[in-house]
């Protein structure tokens, strides 16, 4: 199994989780950290454990998408583990993930259980869910980590902690570059899926995650790409006529967060620069939707119809496939 980390500017957190890597009861992985021309020394401060750890320079600021694009480049193994470098394992999180791709052995992707860096006892993520509204979110953030009972199929994993079939990965194109970051995760799940390959989100593979702890959950960044990039997903991913009945839905939902959460003026760039780069994202989209295998029935049956449940954060079990 190899692990890709993206670092950019994650300072003494990235020092942490790669000790908690070190540190894992399942030894044989390695560790391929990417930085992304770091300014904040955490790159040069950092100590590599043994030759399973190598540093992997960008030459520049690629995003995430980019870097864990590059950090999968040449992988052997079977399997690529994407892990943040504010996402700090559980002493048996790579043993939880192998264990379950014998469980699972038709699944090539796996999410794991975020749990809050500063309160444990709550949950940071149980699964990404996709809505007919477009609007993807992280399943019980917020909410007790009691929720969390037992394995459960979700729509895609949240690539904070998330287990990829390299082949599928690949086959797939890995994750989107255009976005930079922020829902390349949930667009790359959304690939898969056409593709048919299932999602399992593990109970057991506990991370501890401190959520845009380096761009800001409420940051203009944040909600930039989150916007921008959610419009992409919608247009490359969403078959018709689906689309049709979801991208005014997009719309409408996103004006409607605009006077609920500040930097309103960052949503709306986002929209803007989404509807300008409209003509390539159809252009990619032609090549996703060929190779879809996925029926559109199966795949209503994959979102969420109801808006109360993404307001409420709500975890969103699919039926077992």
């Amino acid at each position: 199994m190899r692990v890709v980390l993206v670092n950019y500017n994650a300072g003494a957190l990235l020092q942490e989780v790669v000790a908690a890597l070190a540190a894992q009861s399942r030894p044989d992985f390695e560790a391929v950290i990417v930085d992304n021309a770091s300014t904040d020394g955490s790159a040069e401060a950092l100590r590599l454990p043994d030759g399973r750890f190598r540093l992997l320079p960008a030459g520049g600021n690629l995003g995430f998408a980019a870097g864990c694009n590059l950090g999968a480049q040449g992988a052997k193994t079977p399997w690529l583990a994407m892990l943040n470098p504010d996402a700090v394992p559980a002493p048996d999180w790579l043993e939880q993930l192998h264990q379950a791709t014998r469980h699972y052995p038709h699944a090539a992707l796996f999410g794991s259980t975020q749990l809050m860096a500063g309160a444990p006892h709550l949950l940071d993520g149980g699964g990404d869910n996709f809505s007919i509204f477009g609007i993807a979110w992280r399943g019980g953030y917020g909410g007790p980590a009691t929720e969390v009972t037992g394995d459960i199929a979700c729509f895609s994993p949240c690539a904070a902690a998330a287990l990829y079939r390299r082949d599928a990965f690949e086959d797939a194109g890995g994750f989107a570059e255009a976005f930079f970051c922020y829902q390349e995760d949930v667009d790359l799940g959304f690939r898969l899926r056409l593709a048919g390959h299932d999602c399992i989100q593990l109970a057991g593979a506990k991370v501890r995650h401190a959520g845009s702890a380096i761009s800001g959950r409420h940051s203009a960044f944040t909600l930039y790409h989150s916007s921008r990039n959610g419009l992409w997903t919608l247009i490359r991913c969403m078959p018709w006529p689906l689309l049709a009945l979801s991208l005014p839905l997009y719309l409408a939902a996103q004006c409607w967060l605009m006077g609920r959460t500040p930097e309103a003026k960052a949503r709306l760039r986002g929209l803007r620069d989404g509807c300008l780069g409209f003509p390539k994202r159809w252009r990619e989209r032609q090549a996703i939707q060929a190779k879809s295998r996925l029926t559109i029935f199966r795949l209503i049956s994959f979102l969420t119809w109801n808006f109360r449940r993404i307001s409420r954060r709500e975890i969103v079990p699919l039926k077992w496939c």
